[in-house]
């Protein structure tokens, strides 16, 4: 796993020759992308190039295996999108809005995004995967992303507008997400009493707090640089919505401390929280079973959600 992840951290600051077959990304067949601003998107930034996908390759060329496969990332998006994965069958009504994990420079679309819409339609519960802008341009009042907190809110505001057309319950919506994902997961739940951008049509008129949210192997929570202190942009009170946190304690990238300052800050708060927290695991295994107990946590994820009144018990 560790070797993964330094290959990882190599390729996402834009090292060379770790990557093969530069195309944009597009969605599994039967899905299509949409893109969620009308005409220009709102506080674009300049990107060097078109957007690009690819598998993760190592130093020799051969692809980069998580639980024994490739994983694919997504580079220089500029125009971001939502796709709508409805389950084929029961459909519980909840629905959840999926941010990959990348560390603001990439996006990790298969391994923390397809995949977990695979396994949240198979519940019956409509995945709506955002591919949110990056890399980041890290300024303004909101210093970890600004504009990909722009698209997630924006995103959560479309699904509770278009929840009819989508048959979603409008008080069962929810966010999950990976590493820098499972930071954005807390963004947006800290987050939503007011857009980051002016209203550009009815759908920035509804509320865009998550009911739940779930963060895995969150980055960017703690302020390392302090003993044991919440990222002071995360603004925790009453209204965050119920969490779901997990992580390893010999997570390599984003140290446990993420998760344990904001589980804190959540019950200092009382607002229902659910931490897991394993020895080993690493970082960086989506939903991919490897031999460390950790990578089990779908399990988990769908016992809370009953346990909260999204799904049946």
């Amino acid at each position: 796993m560790s070797t993964t992840l330094l290959a990882f951290l190599a390729f996402a600051i834009g090292a060379p020759g770790l990557a093969t077959g530069q195309t944009a990304w597009q969605p599994s067949p039967g899905h299509t992308q949409v893109p969620i601003w009308p005409g220009v998107v709102l506080d674009a930034q300049p990107v060097k190039g078109p957007e690009v996908s690819a598998t993760v390759v190592n130093a020799t060329g051969s692809p980069q295996l998580v639980g024994g496969r490739p994983w694919i990332y997504v580079d220089r998006v500029s125009q971001p999108t939502m796709t709508v994965y409805s389950p084929g069958g029961r459909n519980t009504g909840v629905a959840v809005v999926v941010f990959p994990g990348g560390g603001y420079n990439v996006l990790a679309i298969d391994l923390e995004g397809t995949e977990a819409c695979d396994w949240l339609t198979s519940k019956g519960i409509t995945c709506v995967l955002l591919k949110y802008r990056v890399p980041c341009a890290k300024t303004g009042p909101y210093r970890d992303c600004r504009m990909a907190l722009q698209d997630a809110q924006r995103t959560l505001g479309l699904v509770r507008f278009h929840a009819a057309r989508w048959h979603i319950d409008p008080h069962k919506i929810g966010v999950l997400g990976f590493s820098a994902g499972g930071h954005m997961v807390a963004a947006l739940s800290t987050h939503f009493d007011k857009r980051l951008y002016r209203t550009v049509d009815a759908a920035d008129t509804v509320s865009c707090r998550p009911d739940f949210a779930i963060a895995l192997y969150p980055g960017h929570l703690a302020v390392h640089e302090r003993s044991f202190a919440l990222n002071p942009d995360i603004q925790v009170t009453s209204r965050t919505p119920p969490t779901f946190l997990l992580q390893a304690e010999d997570d390599p990238i984003d140290p446990v401390e993420n998760s344990l300052v904001y589980h804190v800050a959540l019950r200092k708060a009382r607002v229902p929280v659910e931490l897991h927290l394993y020895v080993k695991g690493g970082h960086a295994f989506g939903l991919r079973p490897t031999s460390f107990p950790i990578t089990e946590w779908p399990e988990l994820v769908a016992k809370w959600l009953g346990t909260i009144g999204m799904i049946s018990r």
